[in-house]
């Protein structure tokens, strides 16, 4: 190291870590240092064509790495002369990953054979090094991308990019170009897949060596990763966020004259359909779009988050095709887009139901809306006296239809009149799984986890039919409403007009005429709305995994969808996120954990509501 580098080197601060041992500073001009926090390991990558290939896109997914140029080679020296003995000095033995692209070869577009995919790997010979190349060699080999398994080719070991490292194991990797298409550009694809894969191998492979060289290994190599967000992961959720927030989805779509409508719809001997009004915009979608996919998800060096944003920057997207397809012959199929369509298994869940389950009536006390928001306030009040950030506001409205959770708001309609046996269940649904979920999410470091991953929505209206169910309030009038949502939603999707829906569900299925009414609203808002056949859908999910005796407790920390019950667990471990400040009050009271332990000891789903 040159005096000119170490003076550079000093005065930039490379050596002044952060209390977790965290730094993060530019080496020369288009380097960078960055280390998330102590780990007894470091990647390197040096590249004259950074945009190209795939080394410094895995360098950068690494919790800890130094990237740097050609002409940068003495301020990059300067940078790991500063670290490596610190990190060594704090953990003891480093291992150090050197990464490298191989040389590119254009290749024939018409060829029938694919270039070779070979990684060559080498290290510095240590009992730590070759535990750590055994480990990352058996990981690779496991790698599938494009339907294809790489080859691990043991090489020499070069020498260093910086000569000798003193008392410092090593591993190299050359990376073939299998990313890059004849003409060079690349498959943006595979090379993301295929960087994200072999990041994880070494994460796997510095665990390993971990182990050998006497280091507290992690539980899972996961934790590893990333432990804090990065600016660039803040600044995009931030921007979703905003846009998600630009507008209110589910008032976007629904009538404001539902009861009008209603009692025109009977005046008229229910042989006109409804004619819905709705809310104007409070968005422009095309404008929203936009500005959606202008938030560079590349920047935030995480692939994991990355996965996370770009989902449900997806989903906004969707969102968004429906409100620009409100009332027209486009919406339909935007909203299956979204929600799907009911399987052949839902179906016959939805059946199997309306036969067994017998329609009953709910007697007892009524009480009206104010009495709802009452009781929701004194709700709300016991879970702020957990914590103050539970700030929910419960608002009586005329513009809504039943109870509906929008954001950090209870919205009760006006014209609500329900049985008092009801209100328990309804507020476990609503307050405990809803507002829960959204003010645990809120508690997490990004908004992503209180506006909702991607999909969310089926596993968090079964938590909320759970909730019902656990409490002793899910009656079978609720229960056959579920499966006439279903049955609903397929034969909208089938091409049923309103008015039939409504005559098969008074007629066939034995609903009441202002029943029938208001699930046919809901499914035919805005054009045909698929929503509505998850809660059954959910509440099965809920209800499977509980019989099997898994766990509800990812659920709870935000609002999830099952398929990111592993990412969570891994954000856990990296201590991106914590256990979720609430948890419903009804899961700890005796008589929910009495159904709970009933339905793991073999409670049937079309026996759920048998005298207990």
């Amino acid at each position: 190291m040159t005096g000119s580098a170490a003076l550079r080197l000093a005065s930039d601060g490379f050596a002044s870590f952060g209390p977790r041992g965290e730094l993060r500073k530019k080496v020369g001009e288009a380097g960078r240092i960055h280390l998330d926090r102590w780990l007894p390991f470091i990647v390197l990558h040096r590249s004259s064509d950074p945009e190209n290939g795939i080394a410094r896109r895995m360098a950068m997914n690494s919790p800890s790495y130094l990237i740097w140029s050609p002409d940068e080679d003495a301020e990059a020296r300067a940078a790991l002369d500063a670290v490596l003995p610190a990190i060594r000095e704090k953990l003891g033995p480093v291992i150090v990953f050197e990464l490298a692209d191989e040389d590119w070869k254009p290749h024939a577009e018409d060829s029938p054979r694919l270039p070779d995919f070979d990684v060559c790997v080498g290290h510095s010979g240590s009992k730590g090094a070759r535990v750590a190349f055994n480990t990352l060699s058996k990981a690779i080999e496991k790698i599938k991308v494009e339907l294809r398994h790489p080859d691990v080719k043991a090489a020499h070991l070069k020498h260093s990019l910086f000569g000798e490292l003193d008392h410092t194991d090593r591993i190299h990797l050359c990376i073939p170009q299998i990313h890059r298409a004849p003409d060079g550009t690349l498959y943006p694809q595979l090379t993301h897949d295929l960087a994200i894969a072999l990041t994880d191998a070494i994460l796997r492979s510095a665990a390993a060596y971990m182990a050998a060289a006497g280091s507290s290994p992690p539980l899972h190599h996961r934790s590893l990763g990333r432990s804090a967000f990065l600016k660039a992961a803040l600044e995009a959720d931030r921007k979703l966020d905003n846009i998600a927030n630009s507008f209110d989805f589910l008032l976007s779509l629904s009538p404001i004259n539902s009861q009008d409508a209603m009692a025109r719809f009977f005046a008229q001997c229910e042989e006109k359909p409804p004619k819905f009004r709705y809310r104007p915009l409070t968005v422009d979608p095309d404008i929203a779009k936009r500005e959606l996919y202008e938030i560079d998800l590349s920047r935030l060096e995480d692939p994991l988050l990355e996965r996370l944003l770009s989902e449900k920057r997806r989903e906004i997207d969707y969102q968004l095709t429906l409100l620009a397809t409100r009332n027209t012959p486009g919406f339909r199929p935007a909203s299956m887009l979204l929600y799907g369509t009911v399987s052949r298994q839902l179906l016959s869940d939805a059946h199997a139901v309306l036969g067994a389950v017998k329609p009953g009536m709910t007697r007892g006390k009524k009480i009206g809306a104010h009495d709802v928001a009452a009781a929701a306030n004194d709700l709300v009040s016991r879970y702020r006296s957990i914590d103050e950030r539970f700030q929910a506001k419960v608002e009586v409205r005329d513009d809504v239809s039943g109870l509906l959770v929008s954001g950090d708001r209870l919205l009760i309609s006006s014209a609500t009149s329900m049985a008092e046996s009801r209100l328990d269940a309804l507020l476990s649904h609503e307050v405990s799984v809803h507002l829960l979920t959204y003010f645990n999410g809120s508690t997490q470091g990004l908004s992503i986890f209180r506006t909702g991953l991607a999909q969310y929505e089926g596993i968090q209206e079964g938590l909320g039919v759970f909730a019902e169910w656990a409490v002793g309030g899910l009656t079978s009038s609720r229960l056959r409403l579920l499966a006439g949502r279903v049955v609903a939603v397929e034969a909208m999707i089938e091409g049923a007009e309103f008015i039939d829906v409504y005559r098969r569900l008074t007629n066939d299925l034995g609903f009441s005429k202002r029943v029938a009414f208001d699930l046919c609203a809901r499914v035919f808002r805005s054009g045909g709305f698929a929503k509505d056949a998850i809660y059954l859908k959910g509440f099965r999910a809920v209800m499977d995994r509980v019989a099997t005796g898994a766990s509800l407790d990812a659920f709870w920390l935000g609002k999830i969808a099952p398929e990111h019950v592993d990412a969570i667990e891994e954000l856990l471990l990296r201590g991106l996120l914590h256990a979720p400040v609430f948890v419903p009050d009804f899961l700890e009271r005796d008589d929910s954990k009495s159904r709970i332990a009933r339905l793991r000891e073999g409670l049937a789903f079309d026996r759920l509501l048998d005298p207990e």
